[in-house]
């Protein structure tokens, strides 16, 4: 799942790493300490975060801040 972070451009994303192999990551904008700014998602990317933060440890790895 990607948000819709790429429109932002160049910076930094919020890595989830899948713990199974064959399930998709999810990454979302942030800032270089990893914060989110929640109002400027799309509610659709909204809820993808919030899935993903409730599921790390199930379903998603320690999420990660990566650049690019």
């Amino acid at each position: 799942m990607r948000a819709d972070a790429m429109q932002h451009g160049p910076g930094y994303r919020l890595h989830f790493p899948p713990l199974r192999e064959f399930d998709e990551d999810c990454e979302f904008p942030c800032d270089a300490d990893g914060r989110v700014d929640l109002d400027a998602l799309s509610r659709r990317c909204f809820n993808q975060y919030l899935f993903a933060r409730a599921l790390v440890g199930r379903v998603f790895g320690a999420p990660s801040v990566q650049a690019g």
